[in-house]
């Protein structure tokens, strides 16, 4: 347990940092409500119909998939970190993982699901 003290001390100045913070804000900003202040902002223009309306399932679909491969990618972090003490076999294996990649992805290409229209 006495290795965890430092990470439990850490984290212990961070949540009260944290809520030090949003808990001070709350007394020391004032508050001023307009209609200016309280419509929303899109890009200096102003906004323009519901802001409920429906998505188009690409939307969805493209952002999955970035998120998929991006956090995939993340994996070949440890892998380069290891590289030594994997040898051979962690060559072969990450080889391996990179093709399943690569499949998946001229999968995706070939149903056009990074497509926009």
């Amino acid at each position: 347990m006495r290795e965890y003290l430092p990470v439990l001390m850490f984290l212990g100045v961070a949540i009260a940092f944290a809520a030090g913070t949003v808990g001070l804000s709350t007394f020391i900003v004032p508050r001023r409500h307009n209609p200016t202040k309280d419509s929303a902002y899109e890009c200096g223009v102003e906004p323009v119909g519901d802001a409920r309306r429906r998505f188009n399932i690409k939307f969805y679909l493209v952002a999955v998939l970035f998120i998929l491969f991006d956090i995939e990618a993340v994996f070949l972090y440890p892998w380069a970190v290891a590289f030594r003490q994997l040898g051979l076999y962690g060559l072969v294996e990450m080889l391996l993982f990179i093709l399943i990649l690569f499949v998946g992805y001229v999968y995706l290409l070939r149903k056009r699901a990074l497509e926009w229209d």
